[in-house]
């Protein structure tokens, strides 16, 4: 049932990233059915007991990525996918929310599904995407079939996602139109002294090094053509950190290479915080676009490098904002088609505060079914992909019906310090691997 005065509402996230948890974390506190409260607090103040877990591997977030985050949570630690499910079989909670990739949000949905088969209640399972998505539409959605809810972030993306699933006779009823649950600050009132130019830097758009450094001495340039403003490389992580995406040239080793202005600086923090003082927003695709739209900054979506699926940019065909660094060093500054922000749940029309009244009226109907809520039925099954479920439920030591594989890891406590110092340099070494030795390996093999 929903929170009261005497009984707070559980709710338990699961991420395998530091967006993902911050998207996991605020849509919780967004959609609990107490109130439509603020970002990184409960809903409407009202009494919630948020439990967060991180999925242990390669992107699993830092004290620092958490800490910028800003999400507070009553409790938070790290798991294996079955050290996961364990808690959920011990645990009661009311609301869980999968803040995974799309295999990682299938191989949950069995598992649970597993654990749960012989208890009359269990949570209202919630998943979604983290920003725009613009790339493996098909396959991700039916990797979060099962869910009760699976959230689109606009009505594009909701229409998008109803006819997928409607398309291989899935139930769509679980999509669920809502916002993205980080949208907020003041609008846009006009320009700041100094005037300030930020670029929102995405870790694997651009991949190529020759790319990458385009776009750096290009905003360089900038900063160079107009020493009266602020130029901003907005980072978002630092080297040796992962994100959702893996980062094999963090544009910091690429700037040290350049002799930068002074008015030239490489930023790290809260996005938010970021865009309190930004008059200019540029980007190739990043979700920060959308941040930025829905405060009324002026923002603008590159073209240099084509407008392509591989970059992300097509998503913004149609919006107004694409443009070229030569363009915007000629003045030019787009203005946003509101027909198009409209349908991308950016909500600058004010309409923000009601974007998740119909979530939490699902799931406040969901909590209250009598007798409890049926089992998770996810649309790929043994029978319906047996060559293609199997492999990603190993890859989180499940078996094809749900169950833990023998040997799966599970520690019951947290590891001793021997196994912490095991793991940390086992990291490293993948870090290293990923930003150092395949870069080297991937020109050779172009030689």
């Amino acid at each position: 049932m929903p929170a009261s005065a005497t009984k707070p509402l559980r709710v338990a996230v699961l991420a395998d990233s530091d967006t993902r948890w911050k998207w996991g974390a605020l849509t919780a506190n967004r959609i609990a059915p107490s109130g439509p409260g603020d970002p990184g607090d409960t809903a409407d103040g009202a009494d919630i007991r948020l439990d967060g877990y991180l999925l242990r591997g390669r992107a699993t977030p830092t004290a620092r990525q958490l800490g910028e985050v800003g999400v507070r949570a009553d409790s938070l630690r790290e798991v294996t996918a079955v050290e996961f499910l364990r808690a959920m079989r011990e645990e009661s909670y009311d609301l869980l929310v999968l803040a995974l990739v799309g295999g990682g949000v299938q191989a949950m949905l069995h598992g649970l599904k597993r654990i749960w088969e012989d208890r009359p209640q269990r949570p209202v399972v919630v998943t979604g995407y983290v920003g725009v998505v613009y790339e493996k539409l098909a396959d991700g959605l039916l990797l979060r079939h099962g869910a009760d809810l699976v959230l689109a972030n606009s009505r594009q993306d909701a229409e998008r996602f109803r006819a997928v699933y409607e398309g291989v006779r899935a139930d769509s009823g679980s999509v669920t139109e809502v916002a993205l649950p980080f949208l907020g600050g003041a609008a846009y009132t006009g320009e700041h002294d100094p005037y300030t130019v930020v670029f929102a830097a995405q870790p694997s758009v651009p991949e190529s090094r020759k790319d990458r450094t385009y776009l750096l001495n290009r905003l360089v340039q900038h900063a160079r053509r107009h020493p009266e403003r602020e130029v901003l490389l907005k980072l978002r992580s630092k080297p040796g950190e992962h994100t959702t995406h893996i980062e094999e040239l963090p544009y910091q080793k690429l700037s040290q290479r350049l002799d930068l202005p002074p008015n030239f600086r490489l930023v790290y923090g809260h996005m938010g915080e970021v865009l309190d003082r930004t008059d200019l927003l540029v980007t190739v695709s990043s979700t920060a676009a959308l941040e930025s739209l829905h405060r009324r900054i002026p923002t603008v979506v590159l073209t240099d490098l084509g407008i392509r699926e591989a970059l992300g940019n097509h998503h913004f065909v149609g919006s107004g904002c694409l443009a070229s660094w030569d363009q915007l060093d000629a003045g030019h500054r787009p203005e946003p088609d509101e027909d198009w922000v409209a349908r991308q749940g950016v909500a600058a029309d004010g309409s923000y505060a009601t974007a998740f009244d119909a979530a939490r009226e699902r799931i406040t109907k969901l909590l209250a079914r009598p007798g409890g809520l049926p089992p998770l039925t996810p649309y790929y099954t043994p029978v319906t992909a047996p060559g293609y479920l199997p492999g990603i439920l190993a890859r989180h030591h499940l078996g094809p019906d749900g169950t833990p594989l023998p040997g799966a890891p599970a520690a019951d406590k947290e590891p001793g310090p021997v196994r912490q110092i095991v793991r940390r340099a086992a990291r490293g070494a993948y870090r290293h691997g990923v930003q150092r030795v395949a870069p080297v390996i991937r020109r050779m093999g172009e030689l």
